[in-house]
């Protein structure tokens, strides 16, 4: 099994051999061979029966104009609504895969994301399977291959490209405007307690993609973050204050984000006083966890937006 960086890098040097034309052979030829996060697989060229178990494989293939014959059992968000209603096959949650409805499916690929990778060698037993579970250190380059890599296997190569030229650019642009408008926190909500998110992490990506600095050094690294008090949000001082609400995310009845966050602590913090406090959407950010192109984008064009008017 190849490393990360070498599975990676190996999508990349297909993708690039194909666009270039080098590999124009393997393009018209009945599979193709793939590298992704859990091994190297022989993957068949536009395949008919497709079973995604990640809704940001789906997102990513509904913008490249893709759609598929299987998805998860739960309730699609509202950015891929189009499968709420619909003749598809319903494969398990995105932690546990139905095996009999892949078994009568009989599918010609099957996708699975980071919540059902654990399951990879189970489910690869009924048909052609690959992981595109994204690396956290490099969400954005994550998103930019697995976008060419399911361009190539569906032919959508030119829309793939362009869609990850306009995400390079918009990123490129974000990050000219969070230069010097000050650090910021990330913190996620759940249950009426918080927990935040630096570097390196599932929600990194507003530090390690997007460039705003973060406030406080060192926070936990673990999947859960660290938790944190308003006292240590008064503390830190943030001169933004990003918040995801869990509980709205997963359809779970609990305080409302901005309900929890309106006191006189986080009232006196920088990002309360210039009013710098900005709700990010659950669904992009939570469900999906910005590992979709069409998700990660549009997460890129609301804080475009953000960042503009504060200057």
């Amino acid at each position: 099994m190849l490393s990360g960086l070498s599975r990676f890098a190996a999508v990349s040097s297909v993708c690039l051999a194909l666009a270039l034309g080098a590999g124009a052979a393997v393009a018209h030829s009945e599979t193709v061979t793939v590298a992704h996060s859990s091994g190297q697989t022989q993957v068949p060229v536009q395949p008919h029966k497709v079973v995604v178990l990640d809704w940001s494989t789906l997102d990513t293939l509904a913008q490249l104009g893709v759609t598929v014959a299987g998805i998860p059992s739960s309730n699609p968000p509202e950015m891929l609504k189009q499968y709420r209603e619909g003749d598809f096959v319903r494969a398990g949650t995105l932690f546990e895969p139905d095996f009999e409805a892949l078994k009568s499916a009989e599918p010609d690929l099957i996708v699975l994301g980071r919540r059902a990778q654990g399951k990879y060698e189970e489910v690869s037993k009924f048909g052609t399977t690959i992981d595109l579970t994204p690396d956290p250190n490099d969400l954005l380059g994550s998103v930019e291959r697995n976008t060419l890599l399911l361009g190539e296997i569906f032919g959508k190569q030119d829309k793939a490209a362009e869609l990850v030229a306009r995400l390079k650019a918009s990123v490129s642009e974000l990050r000219e405007l969070t230069a010097g408008q000050g650090d910021g926190l990330l913190v996620l909500t759940t249950g009426g307690k918080m927990a935040a998110f630096g570097k390196g992490t599932r929600f990194g990506l507003i530090h390690d993609v997007f460039g705003v600095e973060q406030a406080v050094d060192e926070l936990k690294t673990g999947r859960h973050g660290q938790s944190v008090s308003f006292e240590f949000l008064l503390e830190a001082d943030p001169d933004w204050l990003f918040v995801m609400d869990r509980d709205a995310a997963i359809g779970r009845e609990g305080t409302a984000a901005a309900e929890l966050m309106d006191n006189e602590l986080v009232a006196a913090t920088s990002a309360g006083s210039k009013g710098q406090i900005v709700y990010l959407d659950p669904a992009s950010w939570y469900l999906l966890d910005n590992s979709g192109i069409g998700v990660m984008q549009n997460s890129v064009d609301e804080l475009i937006k953000v960042f503009s008017a504060a200057r």
